[in-house]
């Protein structure tokens, strides 16, 4: 990332807002905010690749259903580079194979480090266990709270999205699909 282009980047938004950078409390601002666009975006460093999250794996004969419900995440929308915050919940039913229970929360957490939207990330997180675990099914539910929603537009606080990706049996079997909604949703 080029920490110098935030920077400059930061301080022309300032200008064109009418403000003056070189005031006190603002003078460090644009360096500031440009760290934290670095750790709010460490995907796009490419220092991570998502297959090598899942890599460590443990070849157990394990056939039922495995959740790993409320997994809090933050990420950046894309389209107003305002928070979107959330809770995932991912379950698979292994094939030959199982990940450790960290794993999973680091796939969310690898995800939502892009500037995203919901829907995409919610499909990347369910495509990527699929093609590296090769579960016999794989579900992801995001629940999420759009500050770009509940800020500014529709002023909605309190308003939360909703995505699915289902896969493999969680798509084909409704029984399959029923239990895991029941697990996530039975604390509620």
């Amino acid at each position: 990332m080029d920490m110098k282009k935030m920077e400059d980047g930061f301080k022309l938004i300032l200008e064109g807002m009418g403000e003056d950078v070189n005031r006190e409390g603002l003078l460090k601002t644009p360096e500031r905010v440009a760290k934290m666009y670095a750790e709010l975006m460490t995907g796009l460093s490419g220092e991570i690749k998502p297959e090598d999250i899942l890599k460590t794996r443990f070849h157990e004969v394990y056939d039922e259903m495995i959740i790993v419900p409320d997994i809090e995440f933050a990420s950046m929308c894309e389209h107003h580079f305002l928070p979107f915050t959330g809770k995932a919940h991912v379950a698979y039913i292994p094939g030959d194979c199982v990940v450790g229970l960290s794993k999973i929360p680091r796939v969310v957490e690898y995800y939502a480090r892009f500037p995203q939207i919901q829907e995409r990330m919610t499909r990347q997180i369910a495509e990527l266990i699929q093609k590296e675990l090769k579960p016999k099914g794989v579900a992801v539910v995001l629940e999420a709270s759009h500050m770009c929603m509940t800020m500014r537009g529709v002023k909605k606080p309190g308003a939360t999205m909703v995505t699915t990706q289902l896969l493999g049996r969680f798509k084909t079997d409704e029984k399959t699909r029923a239990e895991f909604m029941s697990r996530i949703y039975a604390s509620r």
